[in-house]
């Protein structure tokens, strides 16, 4: 059986990856069984759910910060809507990173965060642009990957059968999340070829918003800590403003620790604003 069959059955394949759907789930549930009673009432509901006030407790700005304010403004013609890897793999409770993710997805209520963004951003005539991420068989064939690289292609994330061939793709987990494919979908929305790894240093991301005169970025999607910070530390090193959205993203929660509180520390030392999604929607309609 080759490897890439083993891990379709979900087996535990000679390549020492260990990861399956179940393990990467058991992970996760050996990580929430000890948390507070308030903290696994949070985590109840579902992708939609409205952000929980004991996520908001439990990730609250320091009372006494010891770092400057720092802000950005949005110019119109200028400022454009980034949004990171809005698929089913990531956000819907039966894609395959959910185990792993859904309790923070679930806790920020980044589903409908996501689509406040997208209605503000079409309202106010913003640029849309979305950093997909896609793995076709070829990347299957990788010699060497990271550790989350690793979990991703053992669990088959964002797969598809080809670059060009769209064939099982519509509702997989690599498509977009329904509810968003109106806004997408729309002939409107810059759709750039896919990242591979967590950076868009190897797509057009950048490249297309130069192209339509854009200097500052407004960056929500998935996940936290990998896709959404290394799309913010690129498009900082390339000249962009950055405001990232903290309550439209959410991380994975491991034993090794909490994705998304790792990414919030980051966004807050290194973004130029670090906004909640009512304030951003207000930001955008205001600047019209």
């Amino acid at each position: 059986m080759d490897h890439e069959t083993e891990h379709k059955r979900g087996a535990v394949c000679g390549c020492g990856c260990g990861a399956t759907p179940e393990r990467v789930d058991r992970a996760r549930r050996r990580l929430i069984a000890g948390a507070t009673a308030a903290g696994a009432a949070a985590a109840v509901g579902g992708p939609s759910a409205a952000a929980t006030p004991e996520a908001r407790a439990l990730y609250a700005d320091p009372e006494e910060p010891g770092l400057p304010q720092m802000d950005m403004e949005i110019v119109p013609g200028r400022t454009a809507l980034v949004v990171v890897d809005p698929q089913v793999d990531f956000l819907d409770e039966n894609g395959v990173a959910w185990g792993v993710v859904g309790e923070s997805v679930s806790e920020q209520g980044v589903v409908d965060n996501l689509e406040k963004l997208f209605v503000a951003a079409k309202s106010a005539g913003m640029p849309v642009v979305v950093s997909p991420h896609y793995y076709y068989p070829q990347d299957h064939r990788w010699q060497f990957e990271g550790t989350l690289e690793r979990v991703m292609h053992g669990i088959h994330m964002f797969d598809r059968k080809d670059p060009l061939d769209l064939e099982g793709f519509e509702g997989s987990g690599a498509d977009w999340m329904p509810q968003y494919k109106k806004y997408i979908e729309d002939g409107e929305t810059i759709v750039c070829s896919p990242h591979k790894v967590y950076g868009p240093e190897q797509n057009d991301l950048v490249l297309q918003l130069r192209k339509i005169g854009m200097d500052k970025v407004i960056l929500a999607g998935m996940s936290a800590n990998l896709c959404v910070e290394s799309h913010m530390r690129e498009l900082l090193e390339t000249g962009f403003e950055v405001a990232v959205i903290r309550d439209a993203t959410a991380g994975a929660k491991v034993p090794e620790g909490d994705g998304y509180l790792a990414a919030l520390i980051n966004f807050r030392m290194i973004a130029n604003a670090v906004w909640w999604t009512d304030d951003a929607v207000k930001r955008i309609g205001s600047a019209v």
